[in-house]
């Protein structure tokens, strides 16, 4: 996989087994990136990948701008695979990287994050419950969703269908 755009545009990383992760597509992550644009500045941000994967979400936010990135990986072995992508790309960046449930992790974490990446395992019904787990952290929150999702408490500012998959841009709201 290669990285679309910004600082390291370009720069290959090491992808996990597909079989394991599902990296999003390079058009969707410039499509995504091109919306969270238009709705915020990157520059000294933070960016928060639920379900990391690839992590490829991640490091495109930090090639754009983003300063902070937090990421969770609940298998250990792509979580071996994300350290190593990450120690590319460390310069001046603060890169956190929890290894676990991100539903219980994303519960413990400050609220302090700009942007929120949730792409969990297609039809896993965790879709609600990582809204809730994640509604305390503030920011845009993107969900990346192939099934209907119940919105209430969330006020969509976007959203988009590529292919079988929708990406809604949300903030909660108080």
């Amino acid at each position: 996989m290669i990285i679309t755009a910004g600082e390291f545009k370009g720069q290959k990383i090491i992808a996990p087994d597909e079989k394991i992760t599902r990296p999003t597509l390079s058009k969707v992550r410039m499509a995504v990136f091109n919306t969270l644009q238009a709705l915020t500045d990157f520059e000294d941000k933070s960016f928060f990948d639920m379900f990391a994967g690839s992590g490829i979400m991640g490091l495109e936010a930090l090639s754009r701008g983003f300063s902070h990135l937090t990421a969770c990986e609940k298998n250990n072995k792509v979580a071996g695979i994300l350290k190593s992508n990450y120690k590319k790309f460390t310069a001046a960046r603060d890169i956190k990287l929890f290894t676990g449930d991100s539903l219980k992790i994303a519960k413990t974490l400050e609220p302090r994050y700009d942007v929120i990446y949730i792409d969990p395992p297609y039809f896993s019904g965790v879709y609600e419950e990582s809204l809730n787990a994640v509604k305390h952290l503030g920011g845009i929150v993107i969900l990346e969703h192939v099934v209907e999702v119940d919105f209430t408490g969330w006020r969509i500012l976007k959203q988009k269908k590529y292919s079988d998959k929708y990406i809604t841009f949300l903030t909660f709201e108080i």
